[in-house]
């Protein structure tokens, strides 16, 4: 099962690599992973995104409360919970394909952000199977780049992850 976990941090150097250092010698995998600072300069918030049976998700909130930067971890997954991700898509058009991939942009609420002769680049924003329906729905449209920026998620109502 899919789980989003949110970590507030000590905002130090080697912070993040304690992190990934500790999924990497468990034999756990990170399919995403975003971290910024927070309102508070000192801290920051790391938001990762990995797979497996409720055990092994407990094994690992036990082993980041571990870590002596680590202030507290929470699996949003667990409740209500607003989850987003980024994607910049870069497509080529020529001639008519102009005014298809406008429309399909404005069909996902997608916004083109850079015009070239021969490109658009286009920002969605959304969870992840919005975008994955996009690029999917470009079909035979020659999408030339994608960069997506992985989860980032947030309890829903009075639910926050403070210190």
């Amino acid at each position: 099962m899919r789980h989003i976990i949110s970590v507030l941090m000590e905002n130090e150097a080697g912070a993040l690599s304690r992190v990934a250092g500790l999924f990497s010698a468990r034999g756990y995998n990170i399919e995403s992973l975003t971290v910024a600072p927070t309102n508070d300069e000192t801290l920051s918030r790391m938001t990762l995104v990995t797979r497996g049976d409720d055990q092994i998700i407990e094994q690992i909130q036990k082993q980041l409360n571990k870590l002596i930067d680590v202030v507290k971890v929470t699996d949003l997954s667990e409740a209500r919970h607003i989850e987003r991700e980024i994607a910049l898509v870069k497509v080529e058009t020529r001639g008519g394909d102009r005014e298809e991939v406008k429309r399909m942009a404005d069909i996902f609420r997608g916004r083109i952000i850079d015009v070239t002769d021969s490109t658009y680049t286009i920002e969605l924003t959304g969870n992840g199977e919005k975008i994955d329906a996009f690029l999917e729905a470009m079909g035979s449209m020659p999408v030339t780049e994608v960069v997506r920026s992985g989860a980032l998620g947030i309890g829903r109502g009075a639910r926050s992850l403070q210190a």
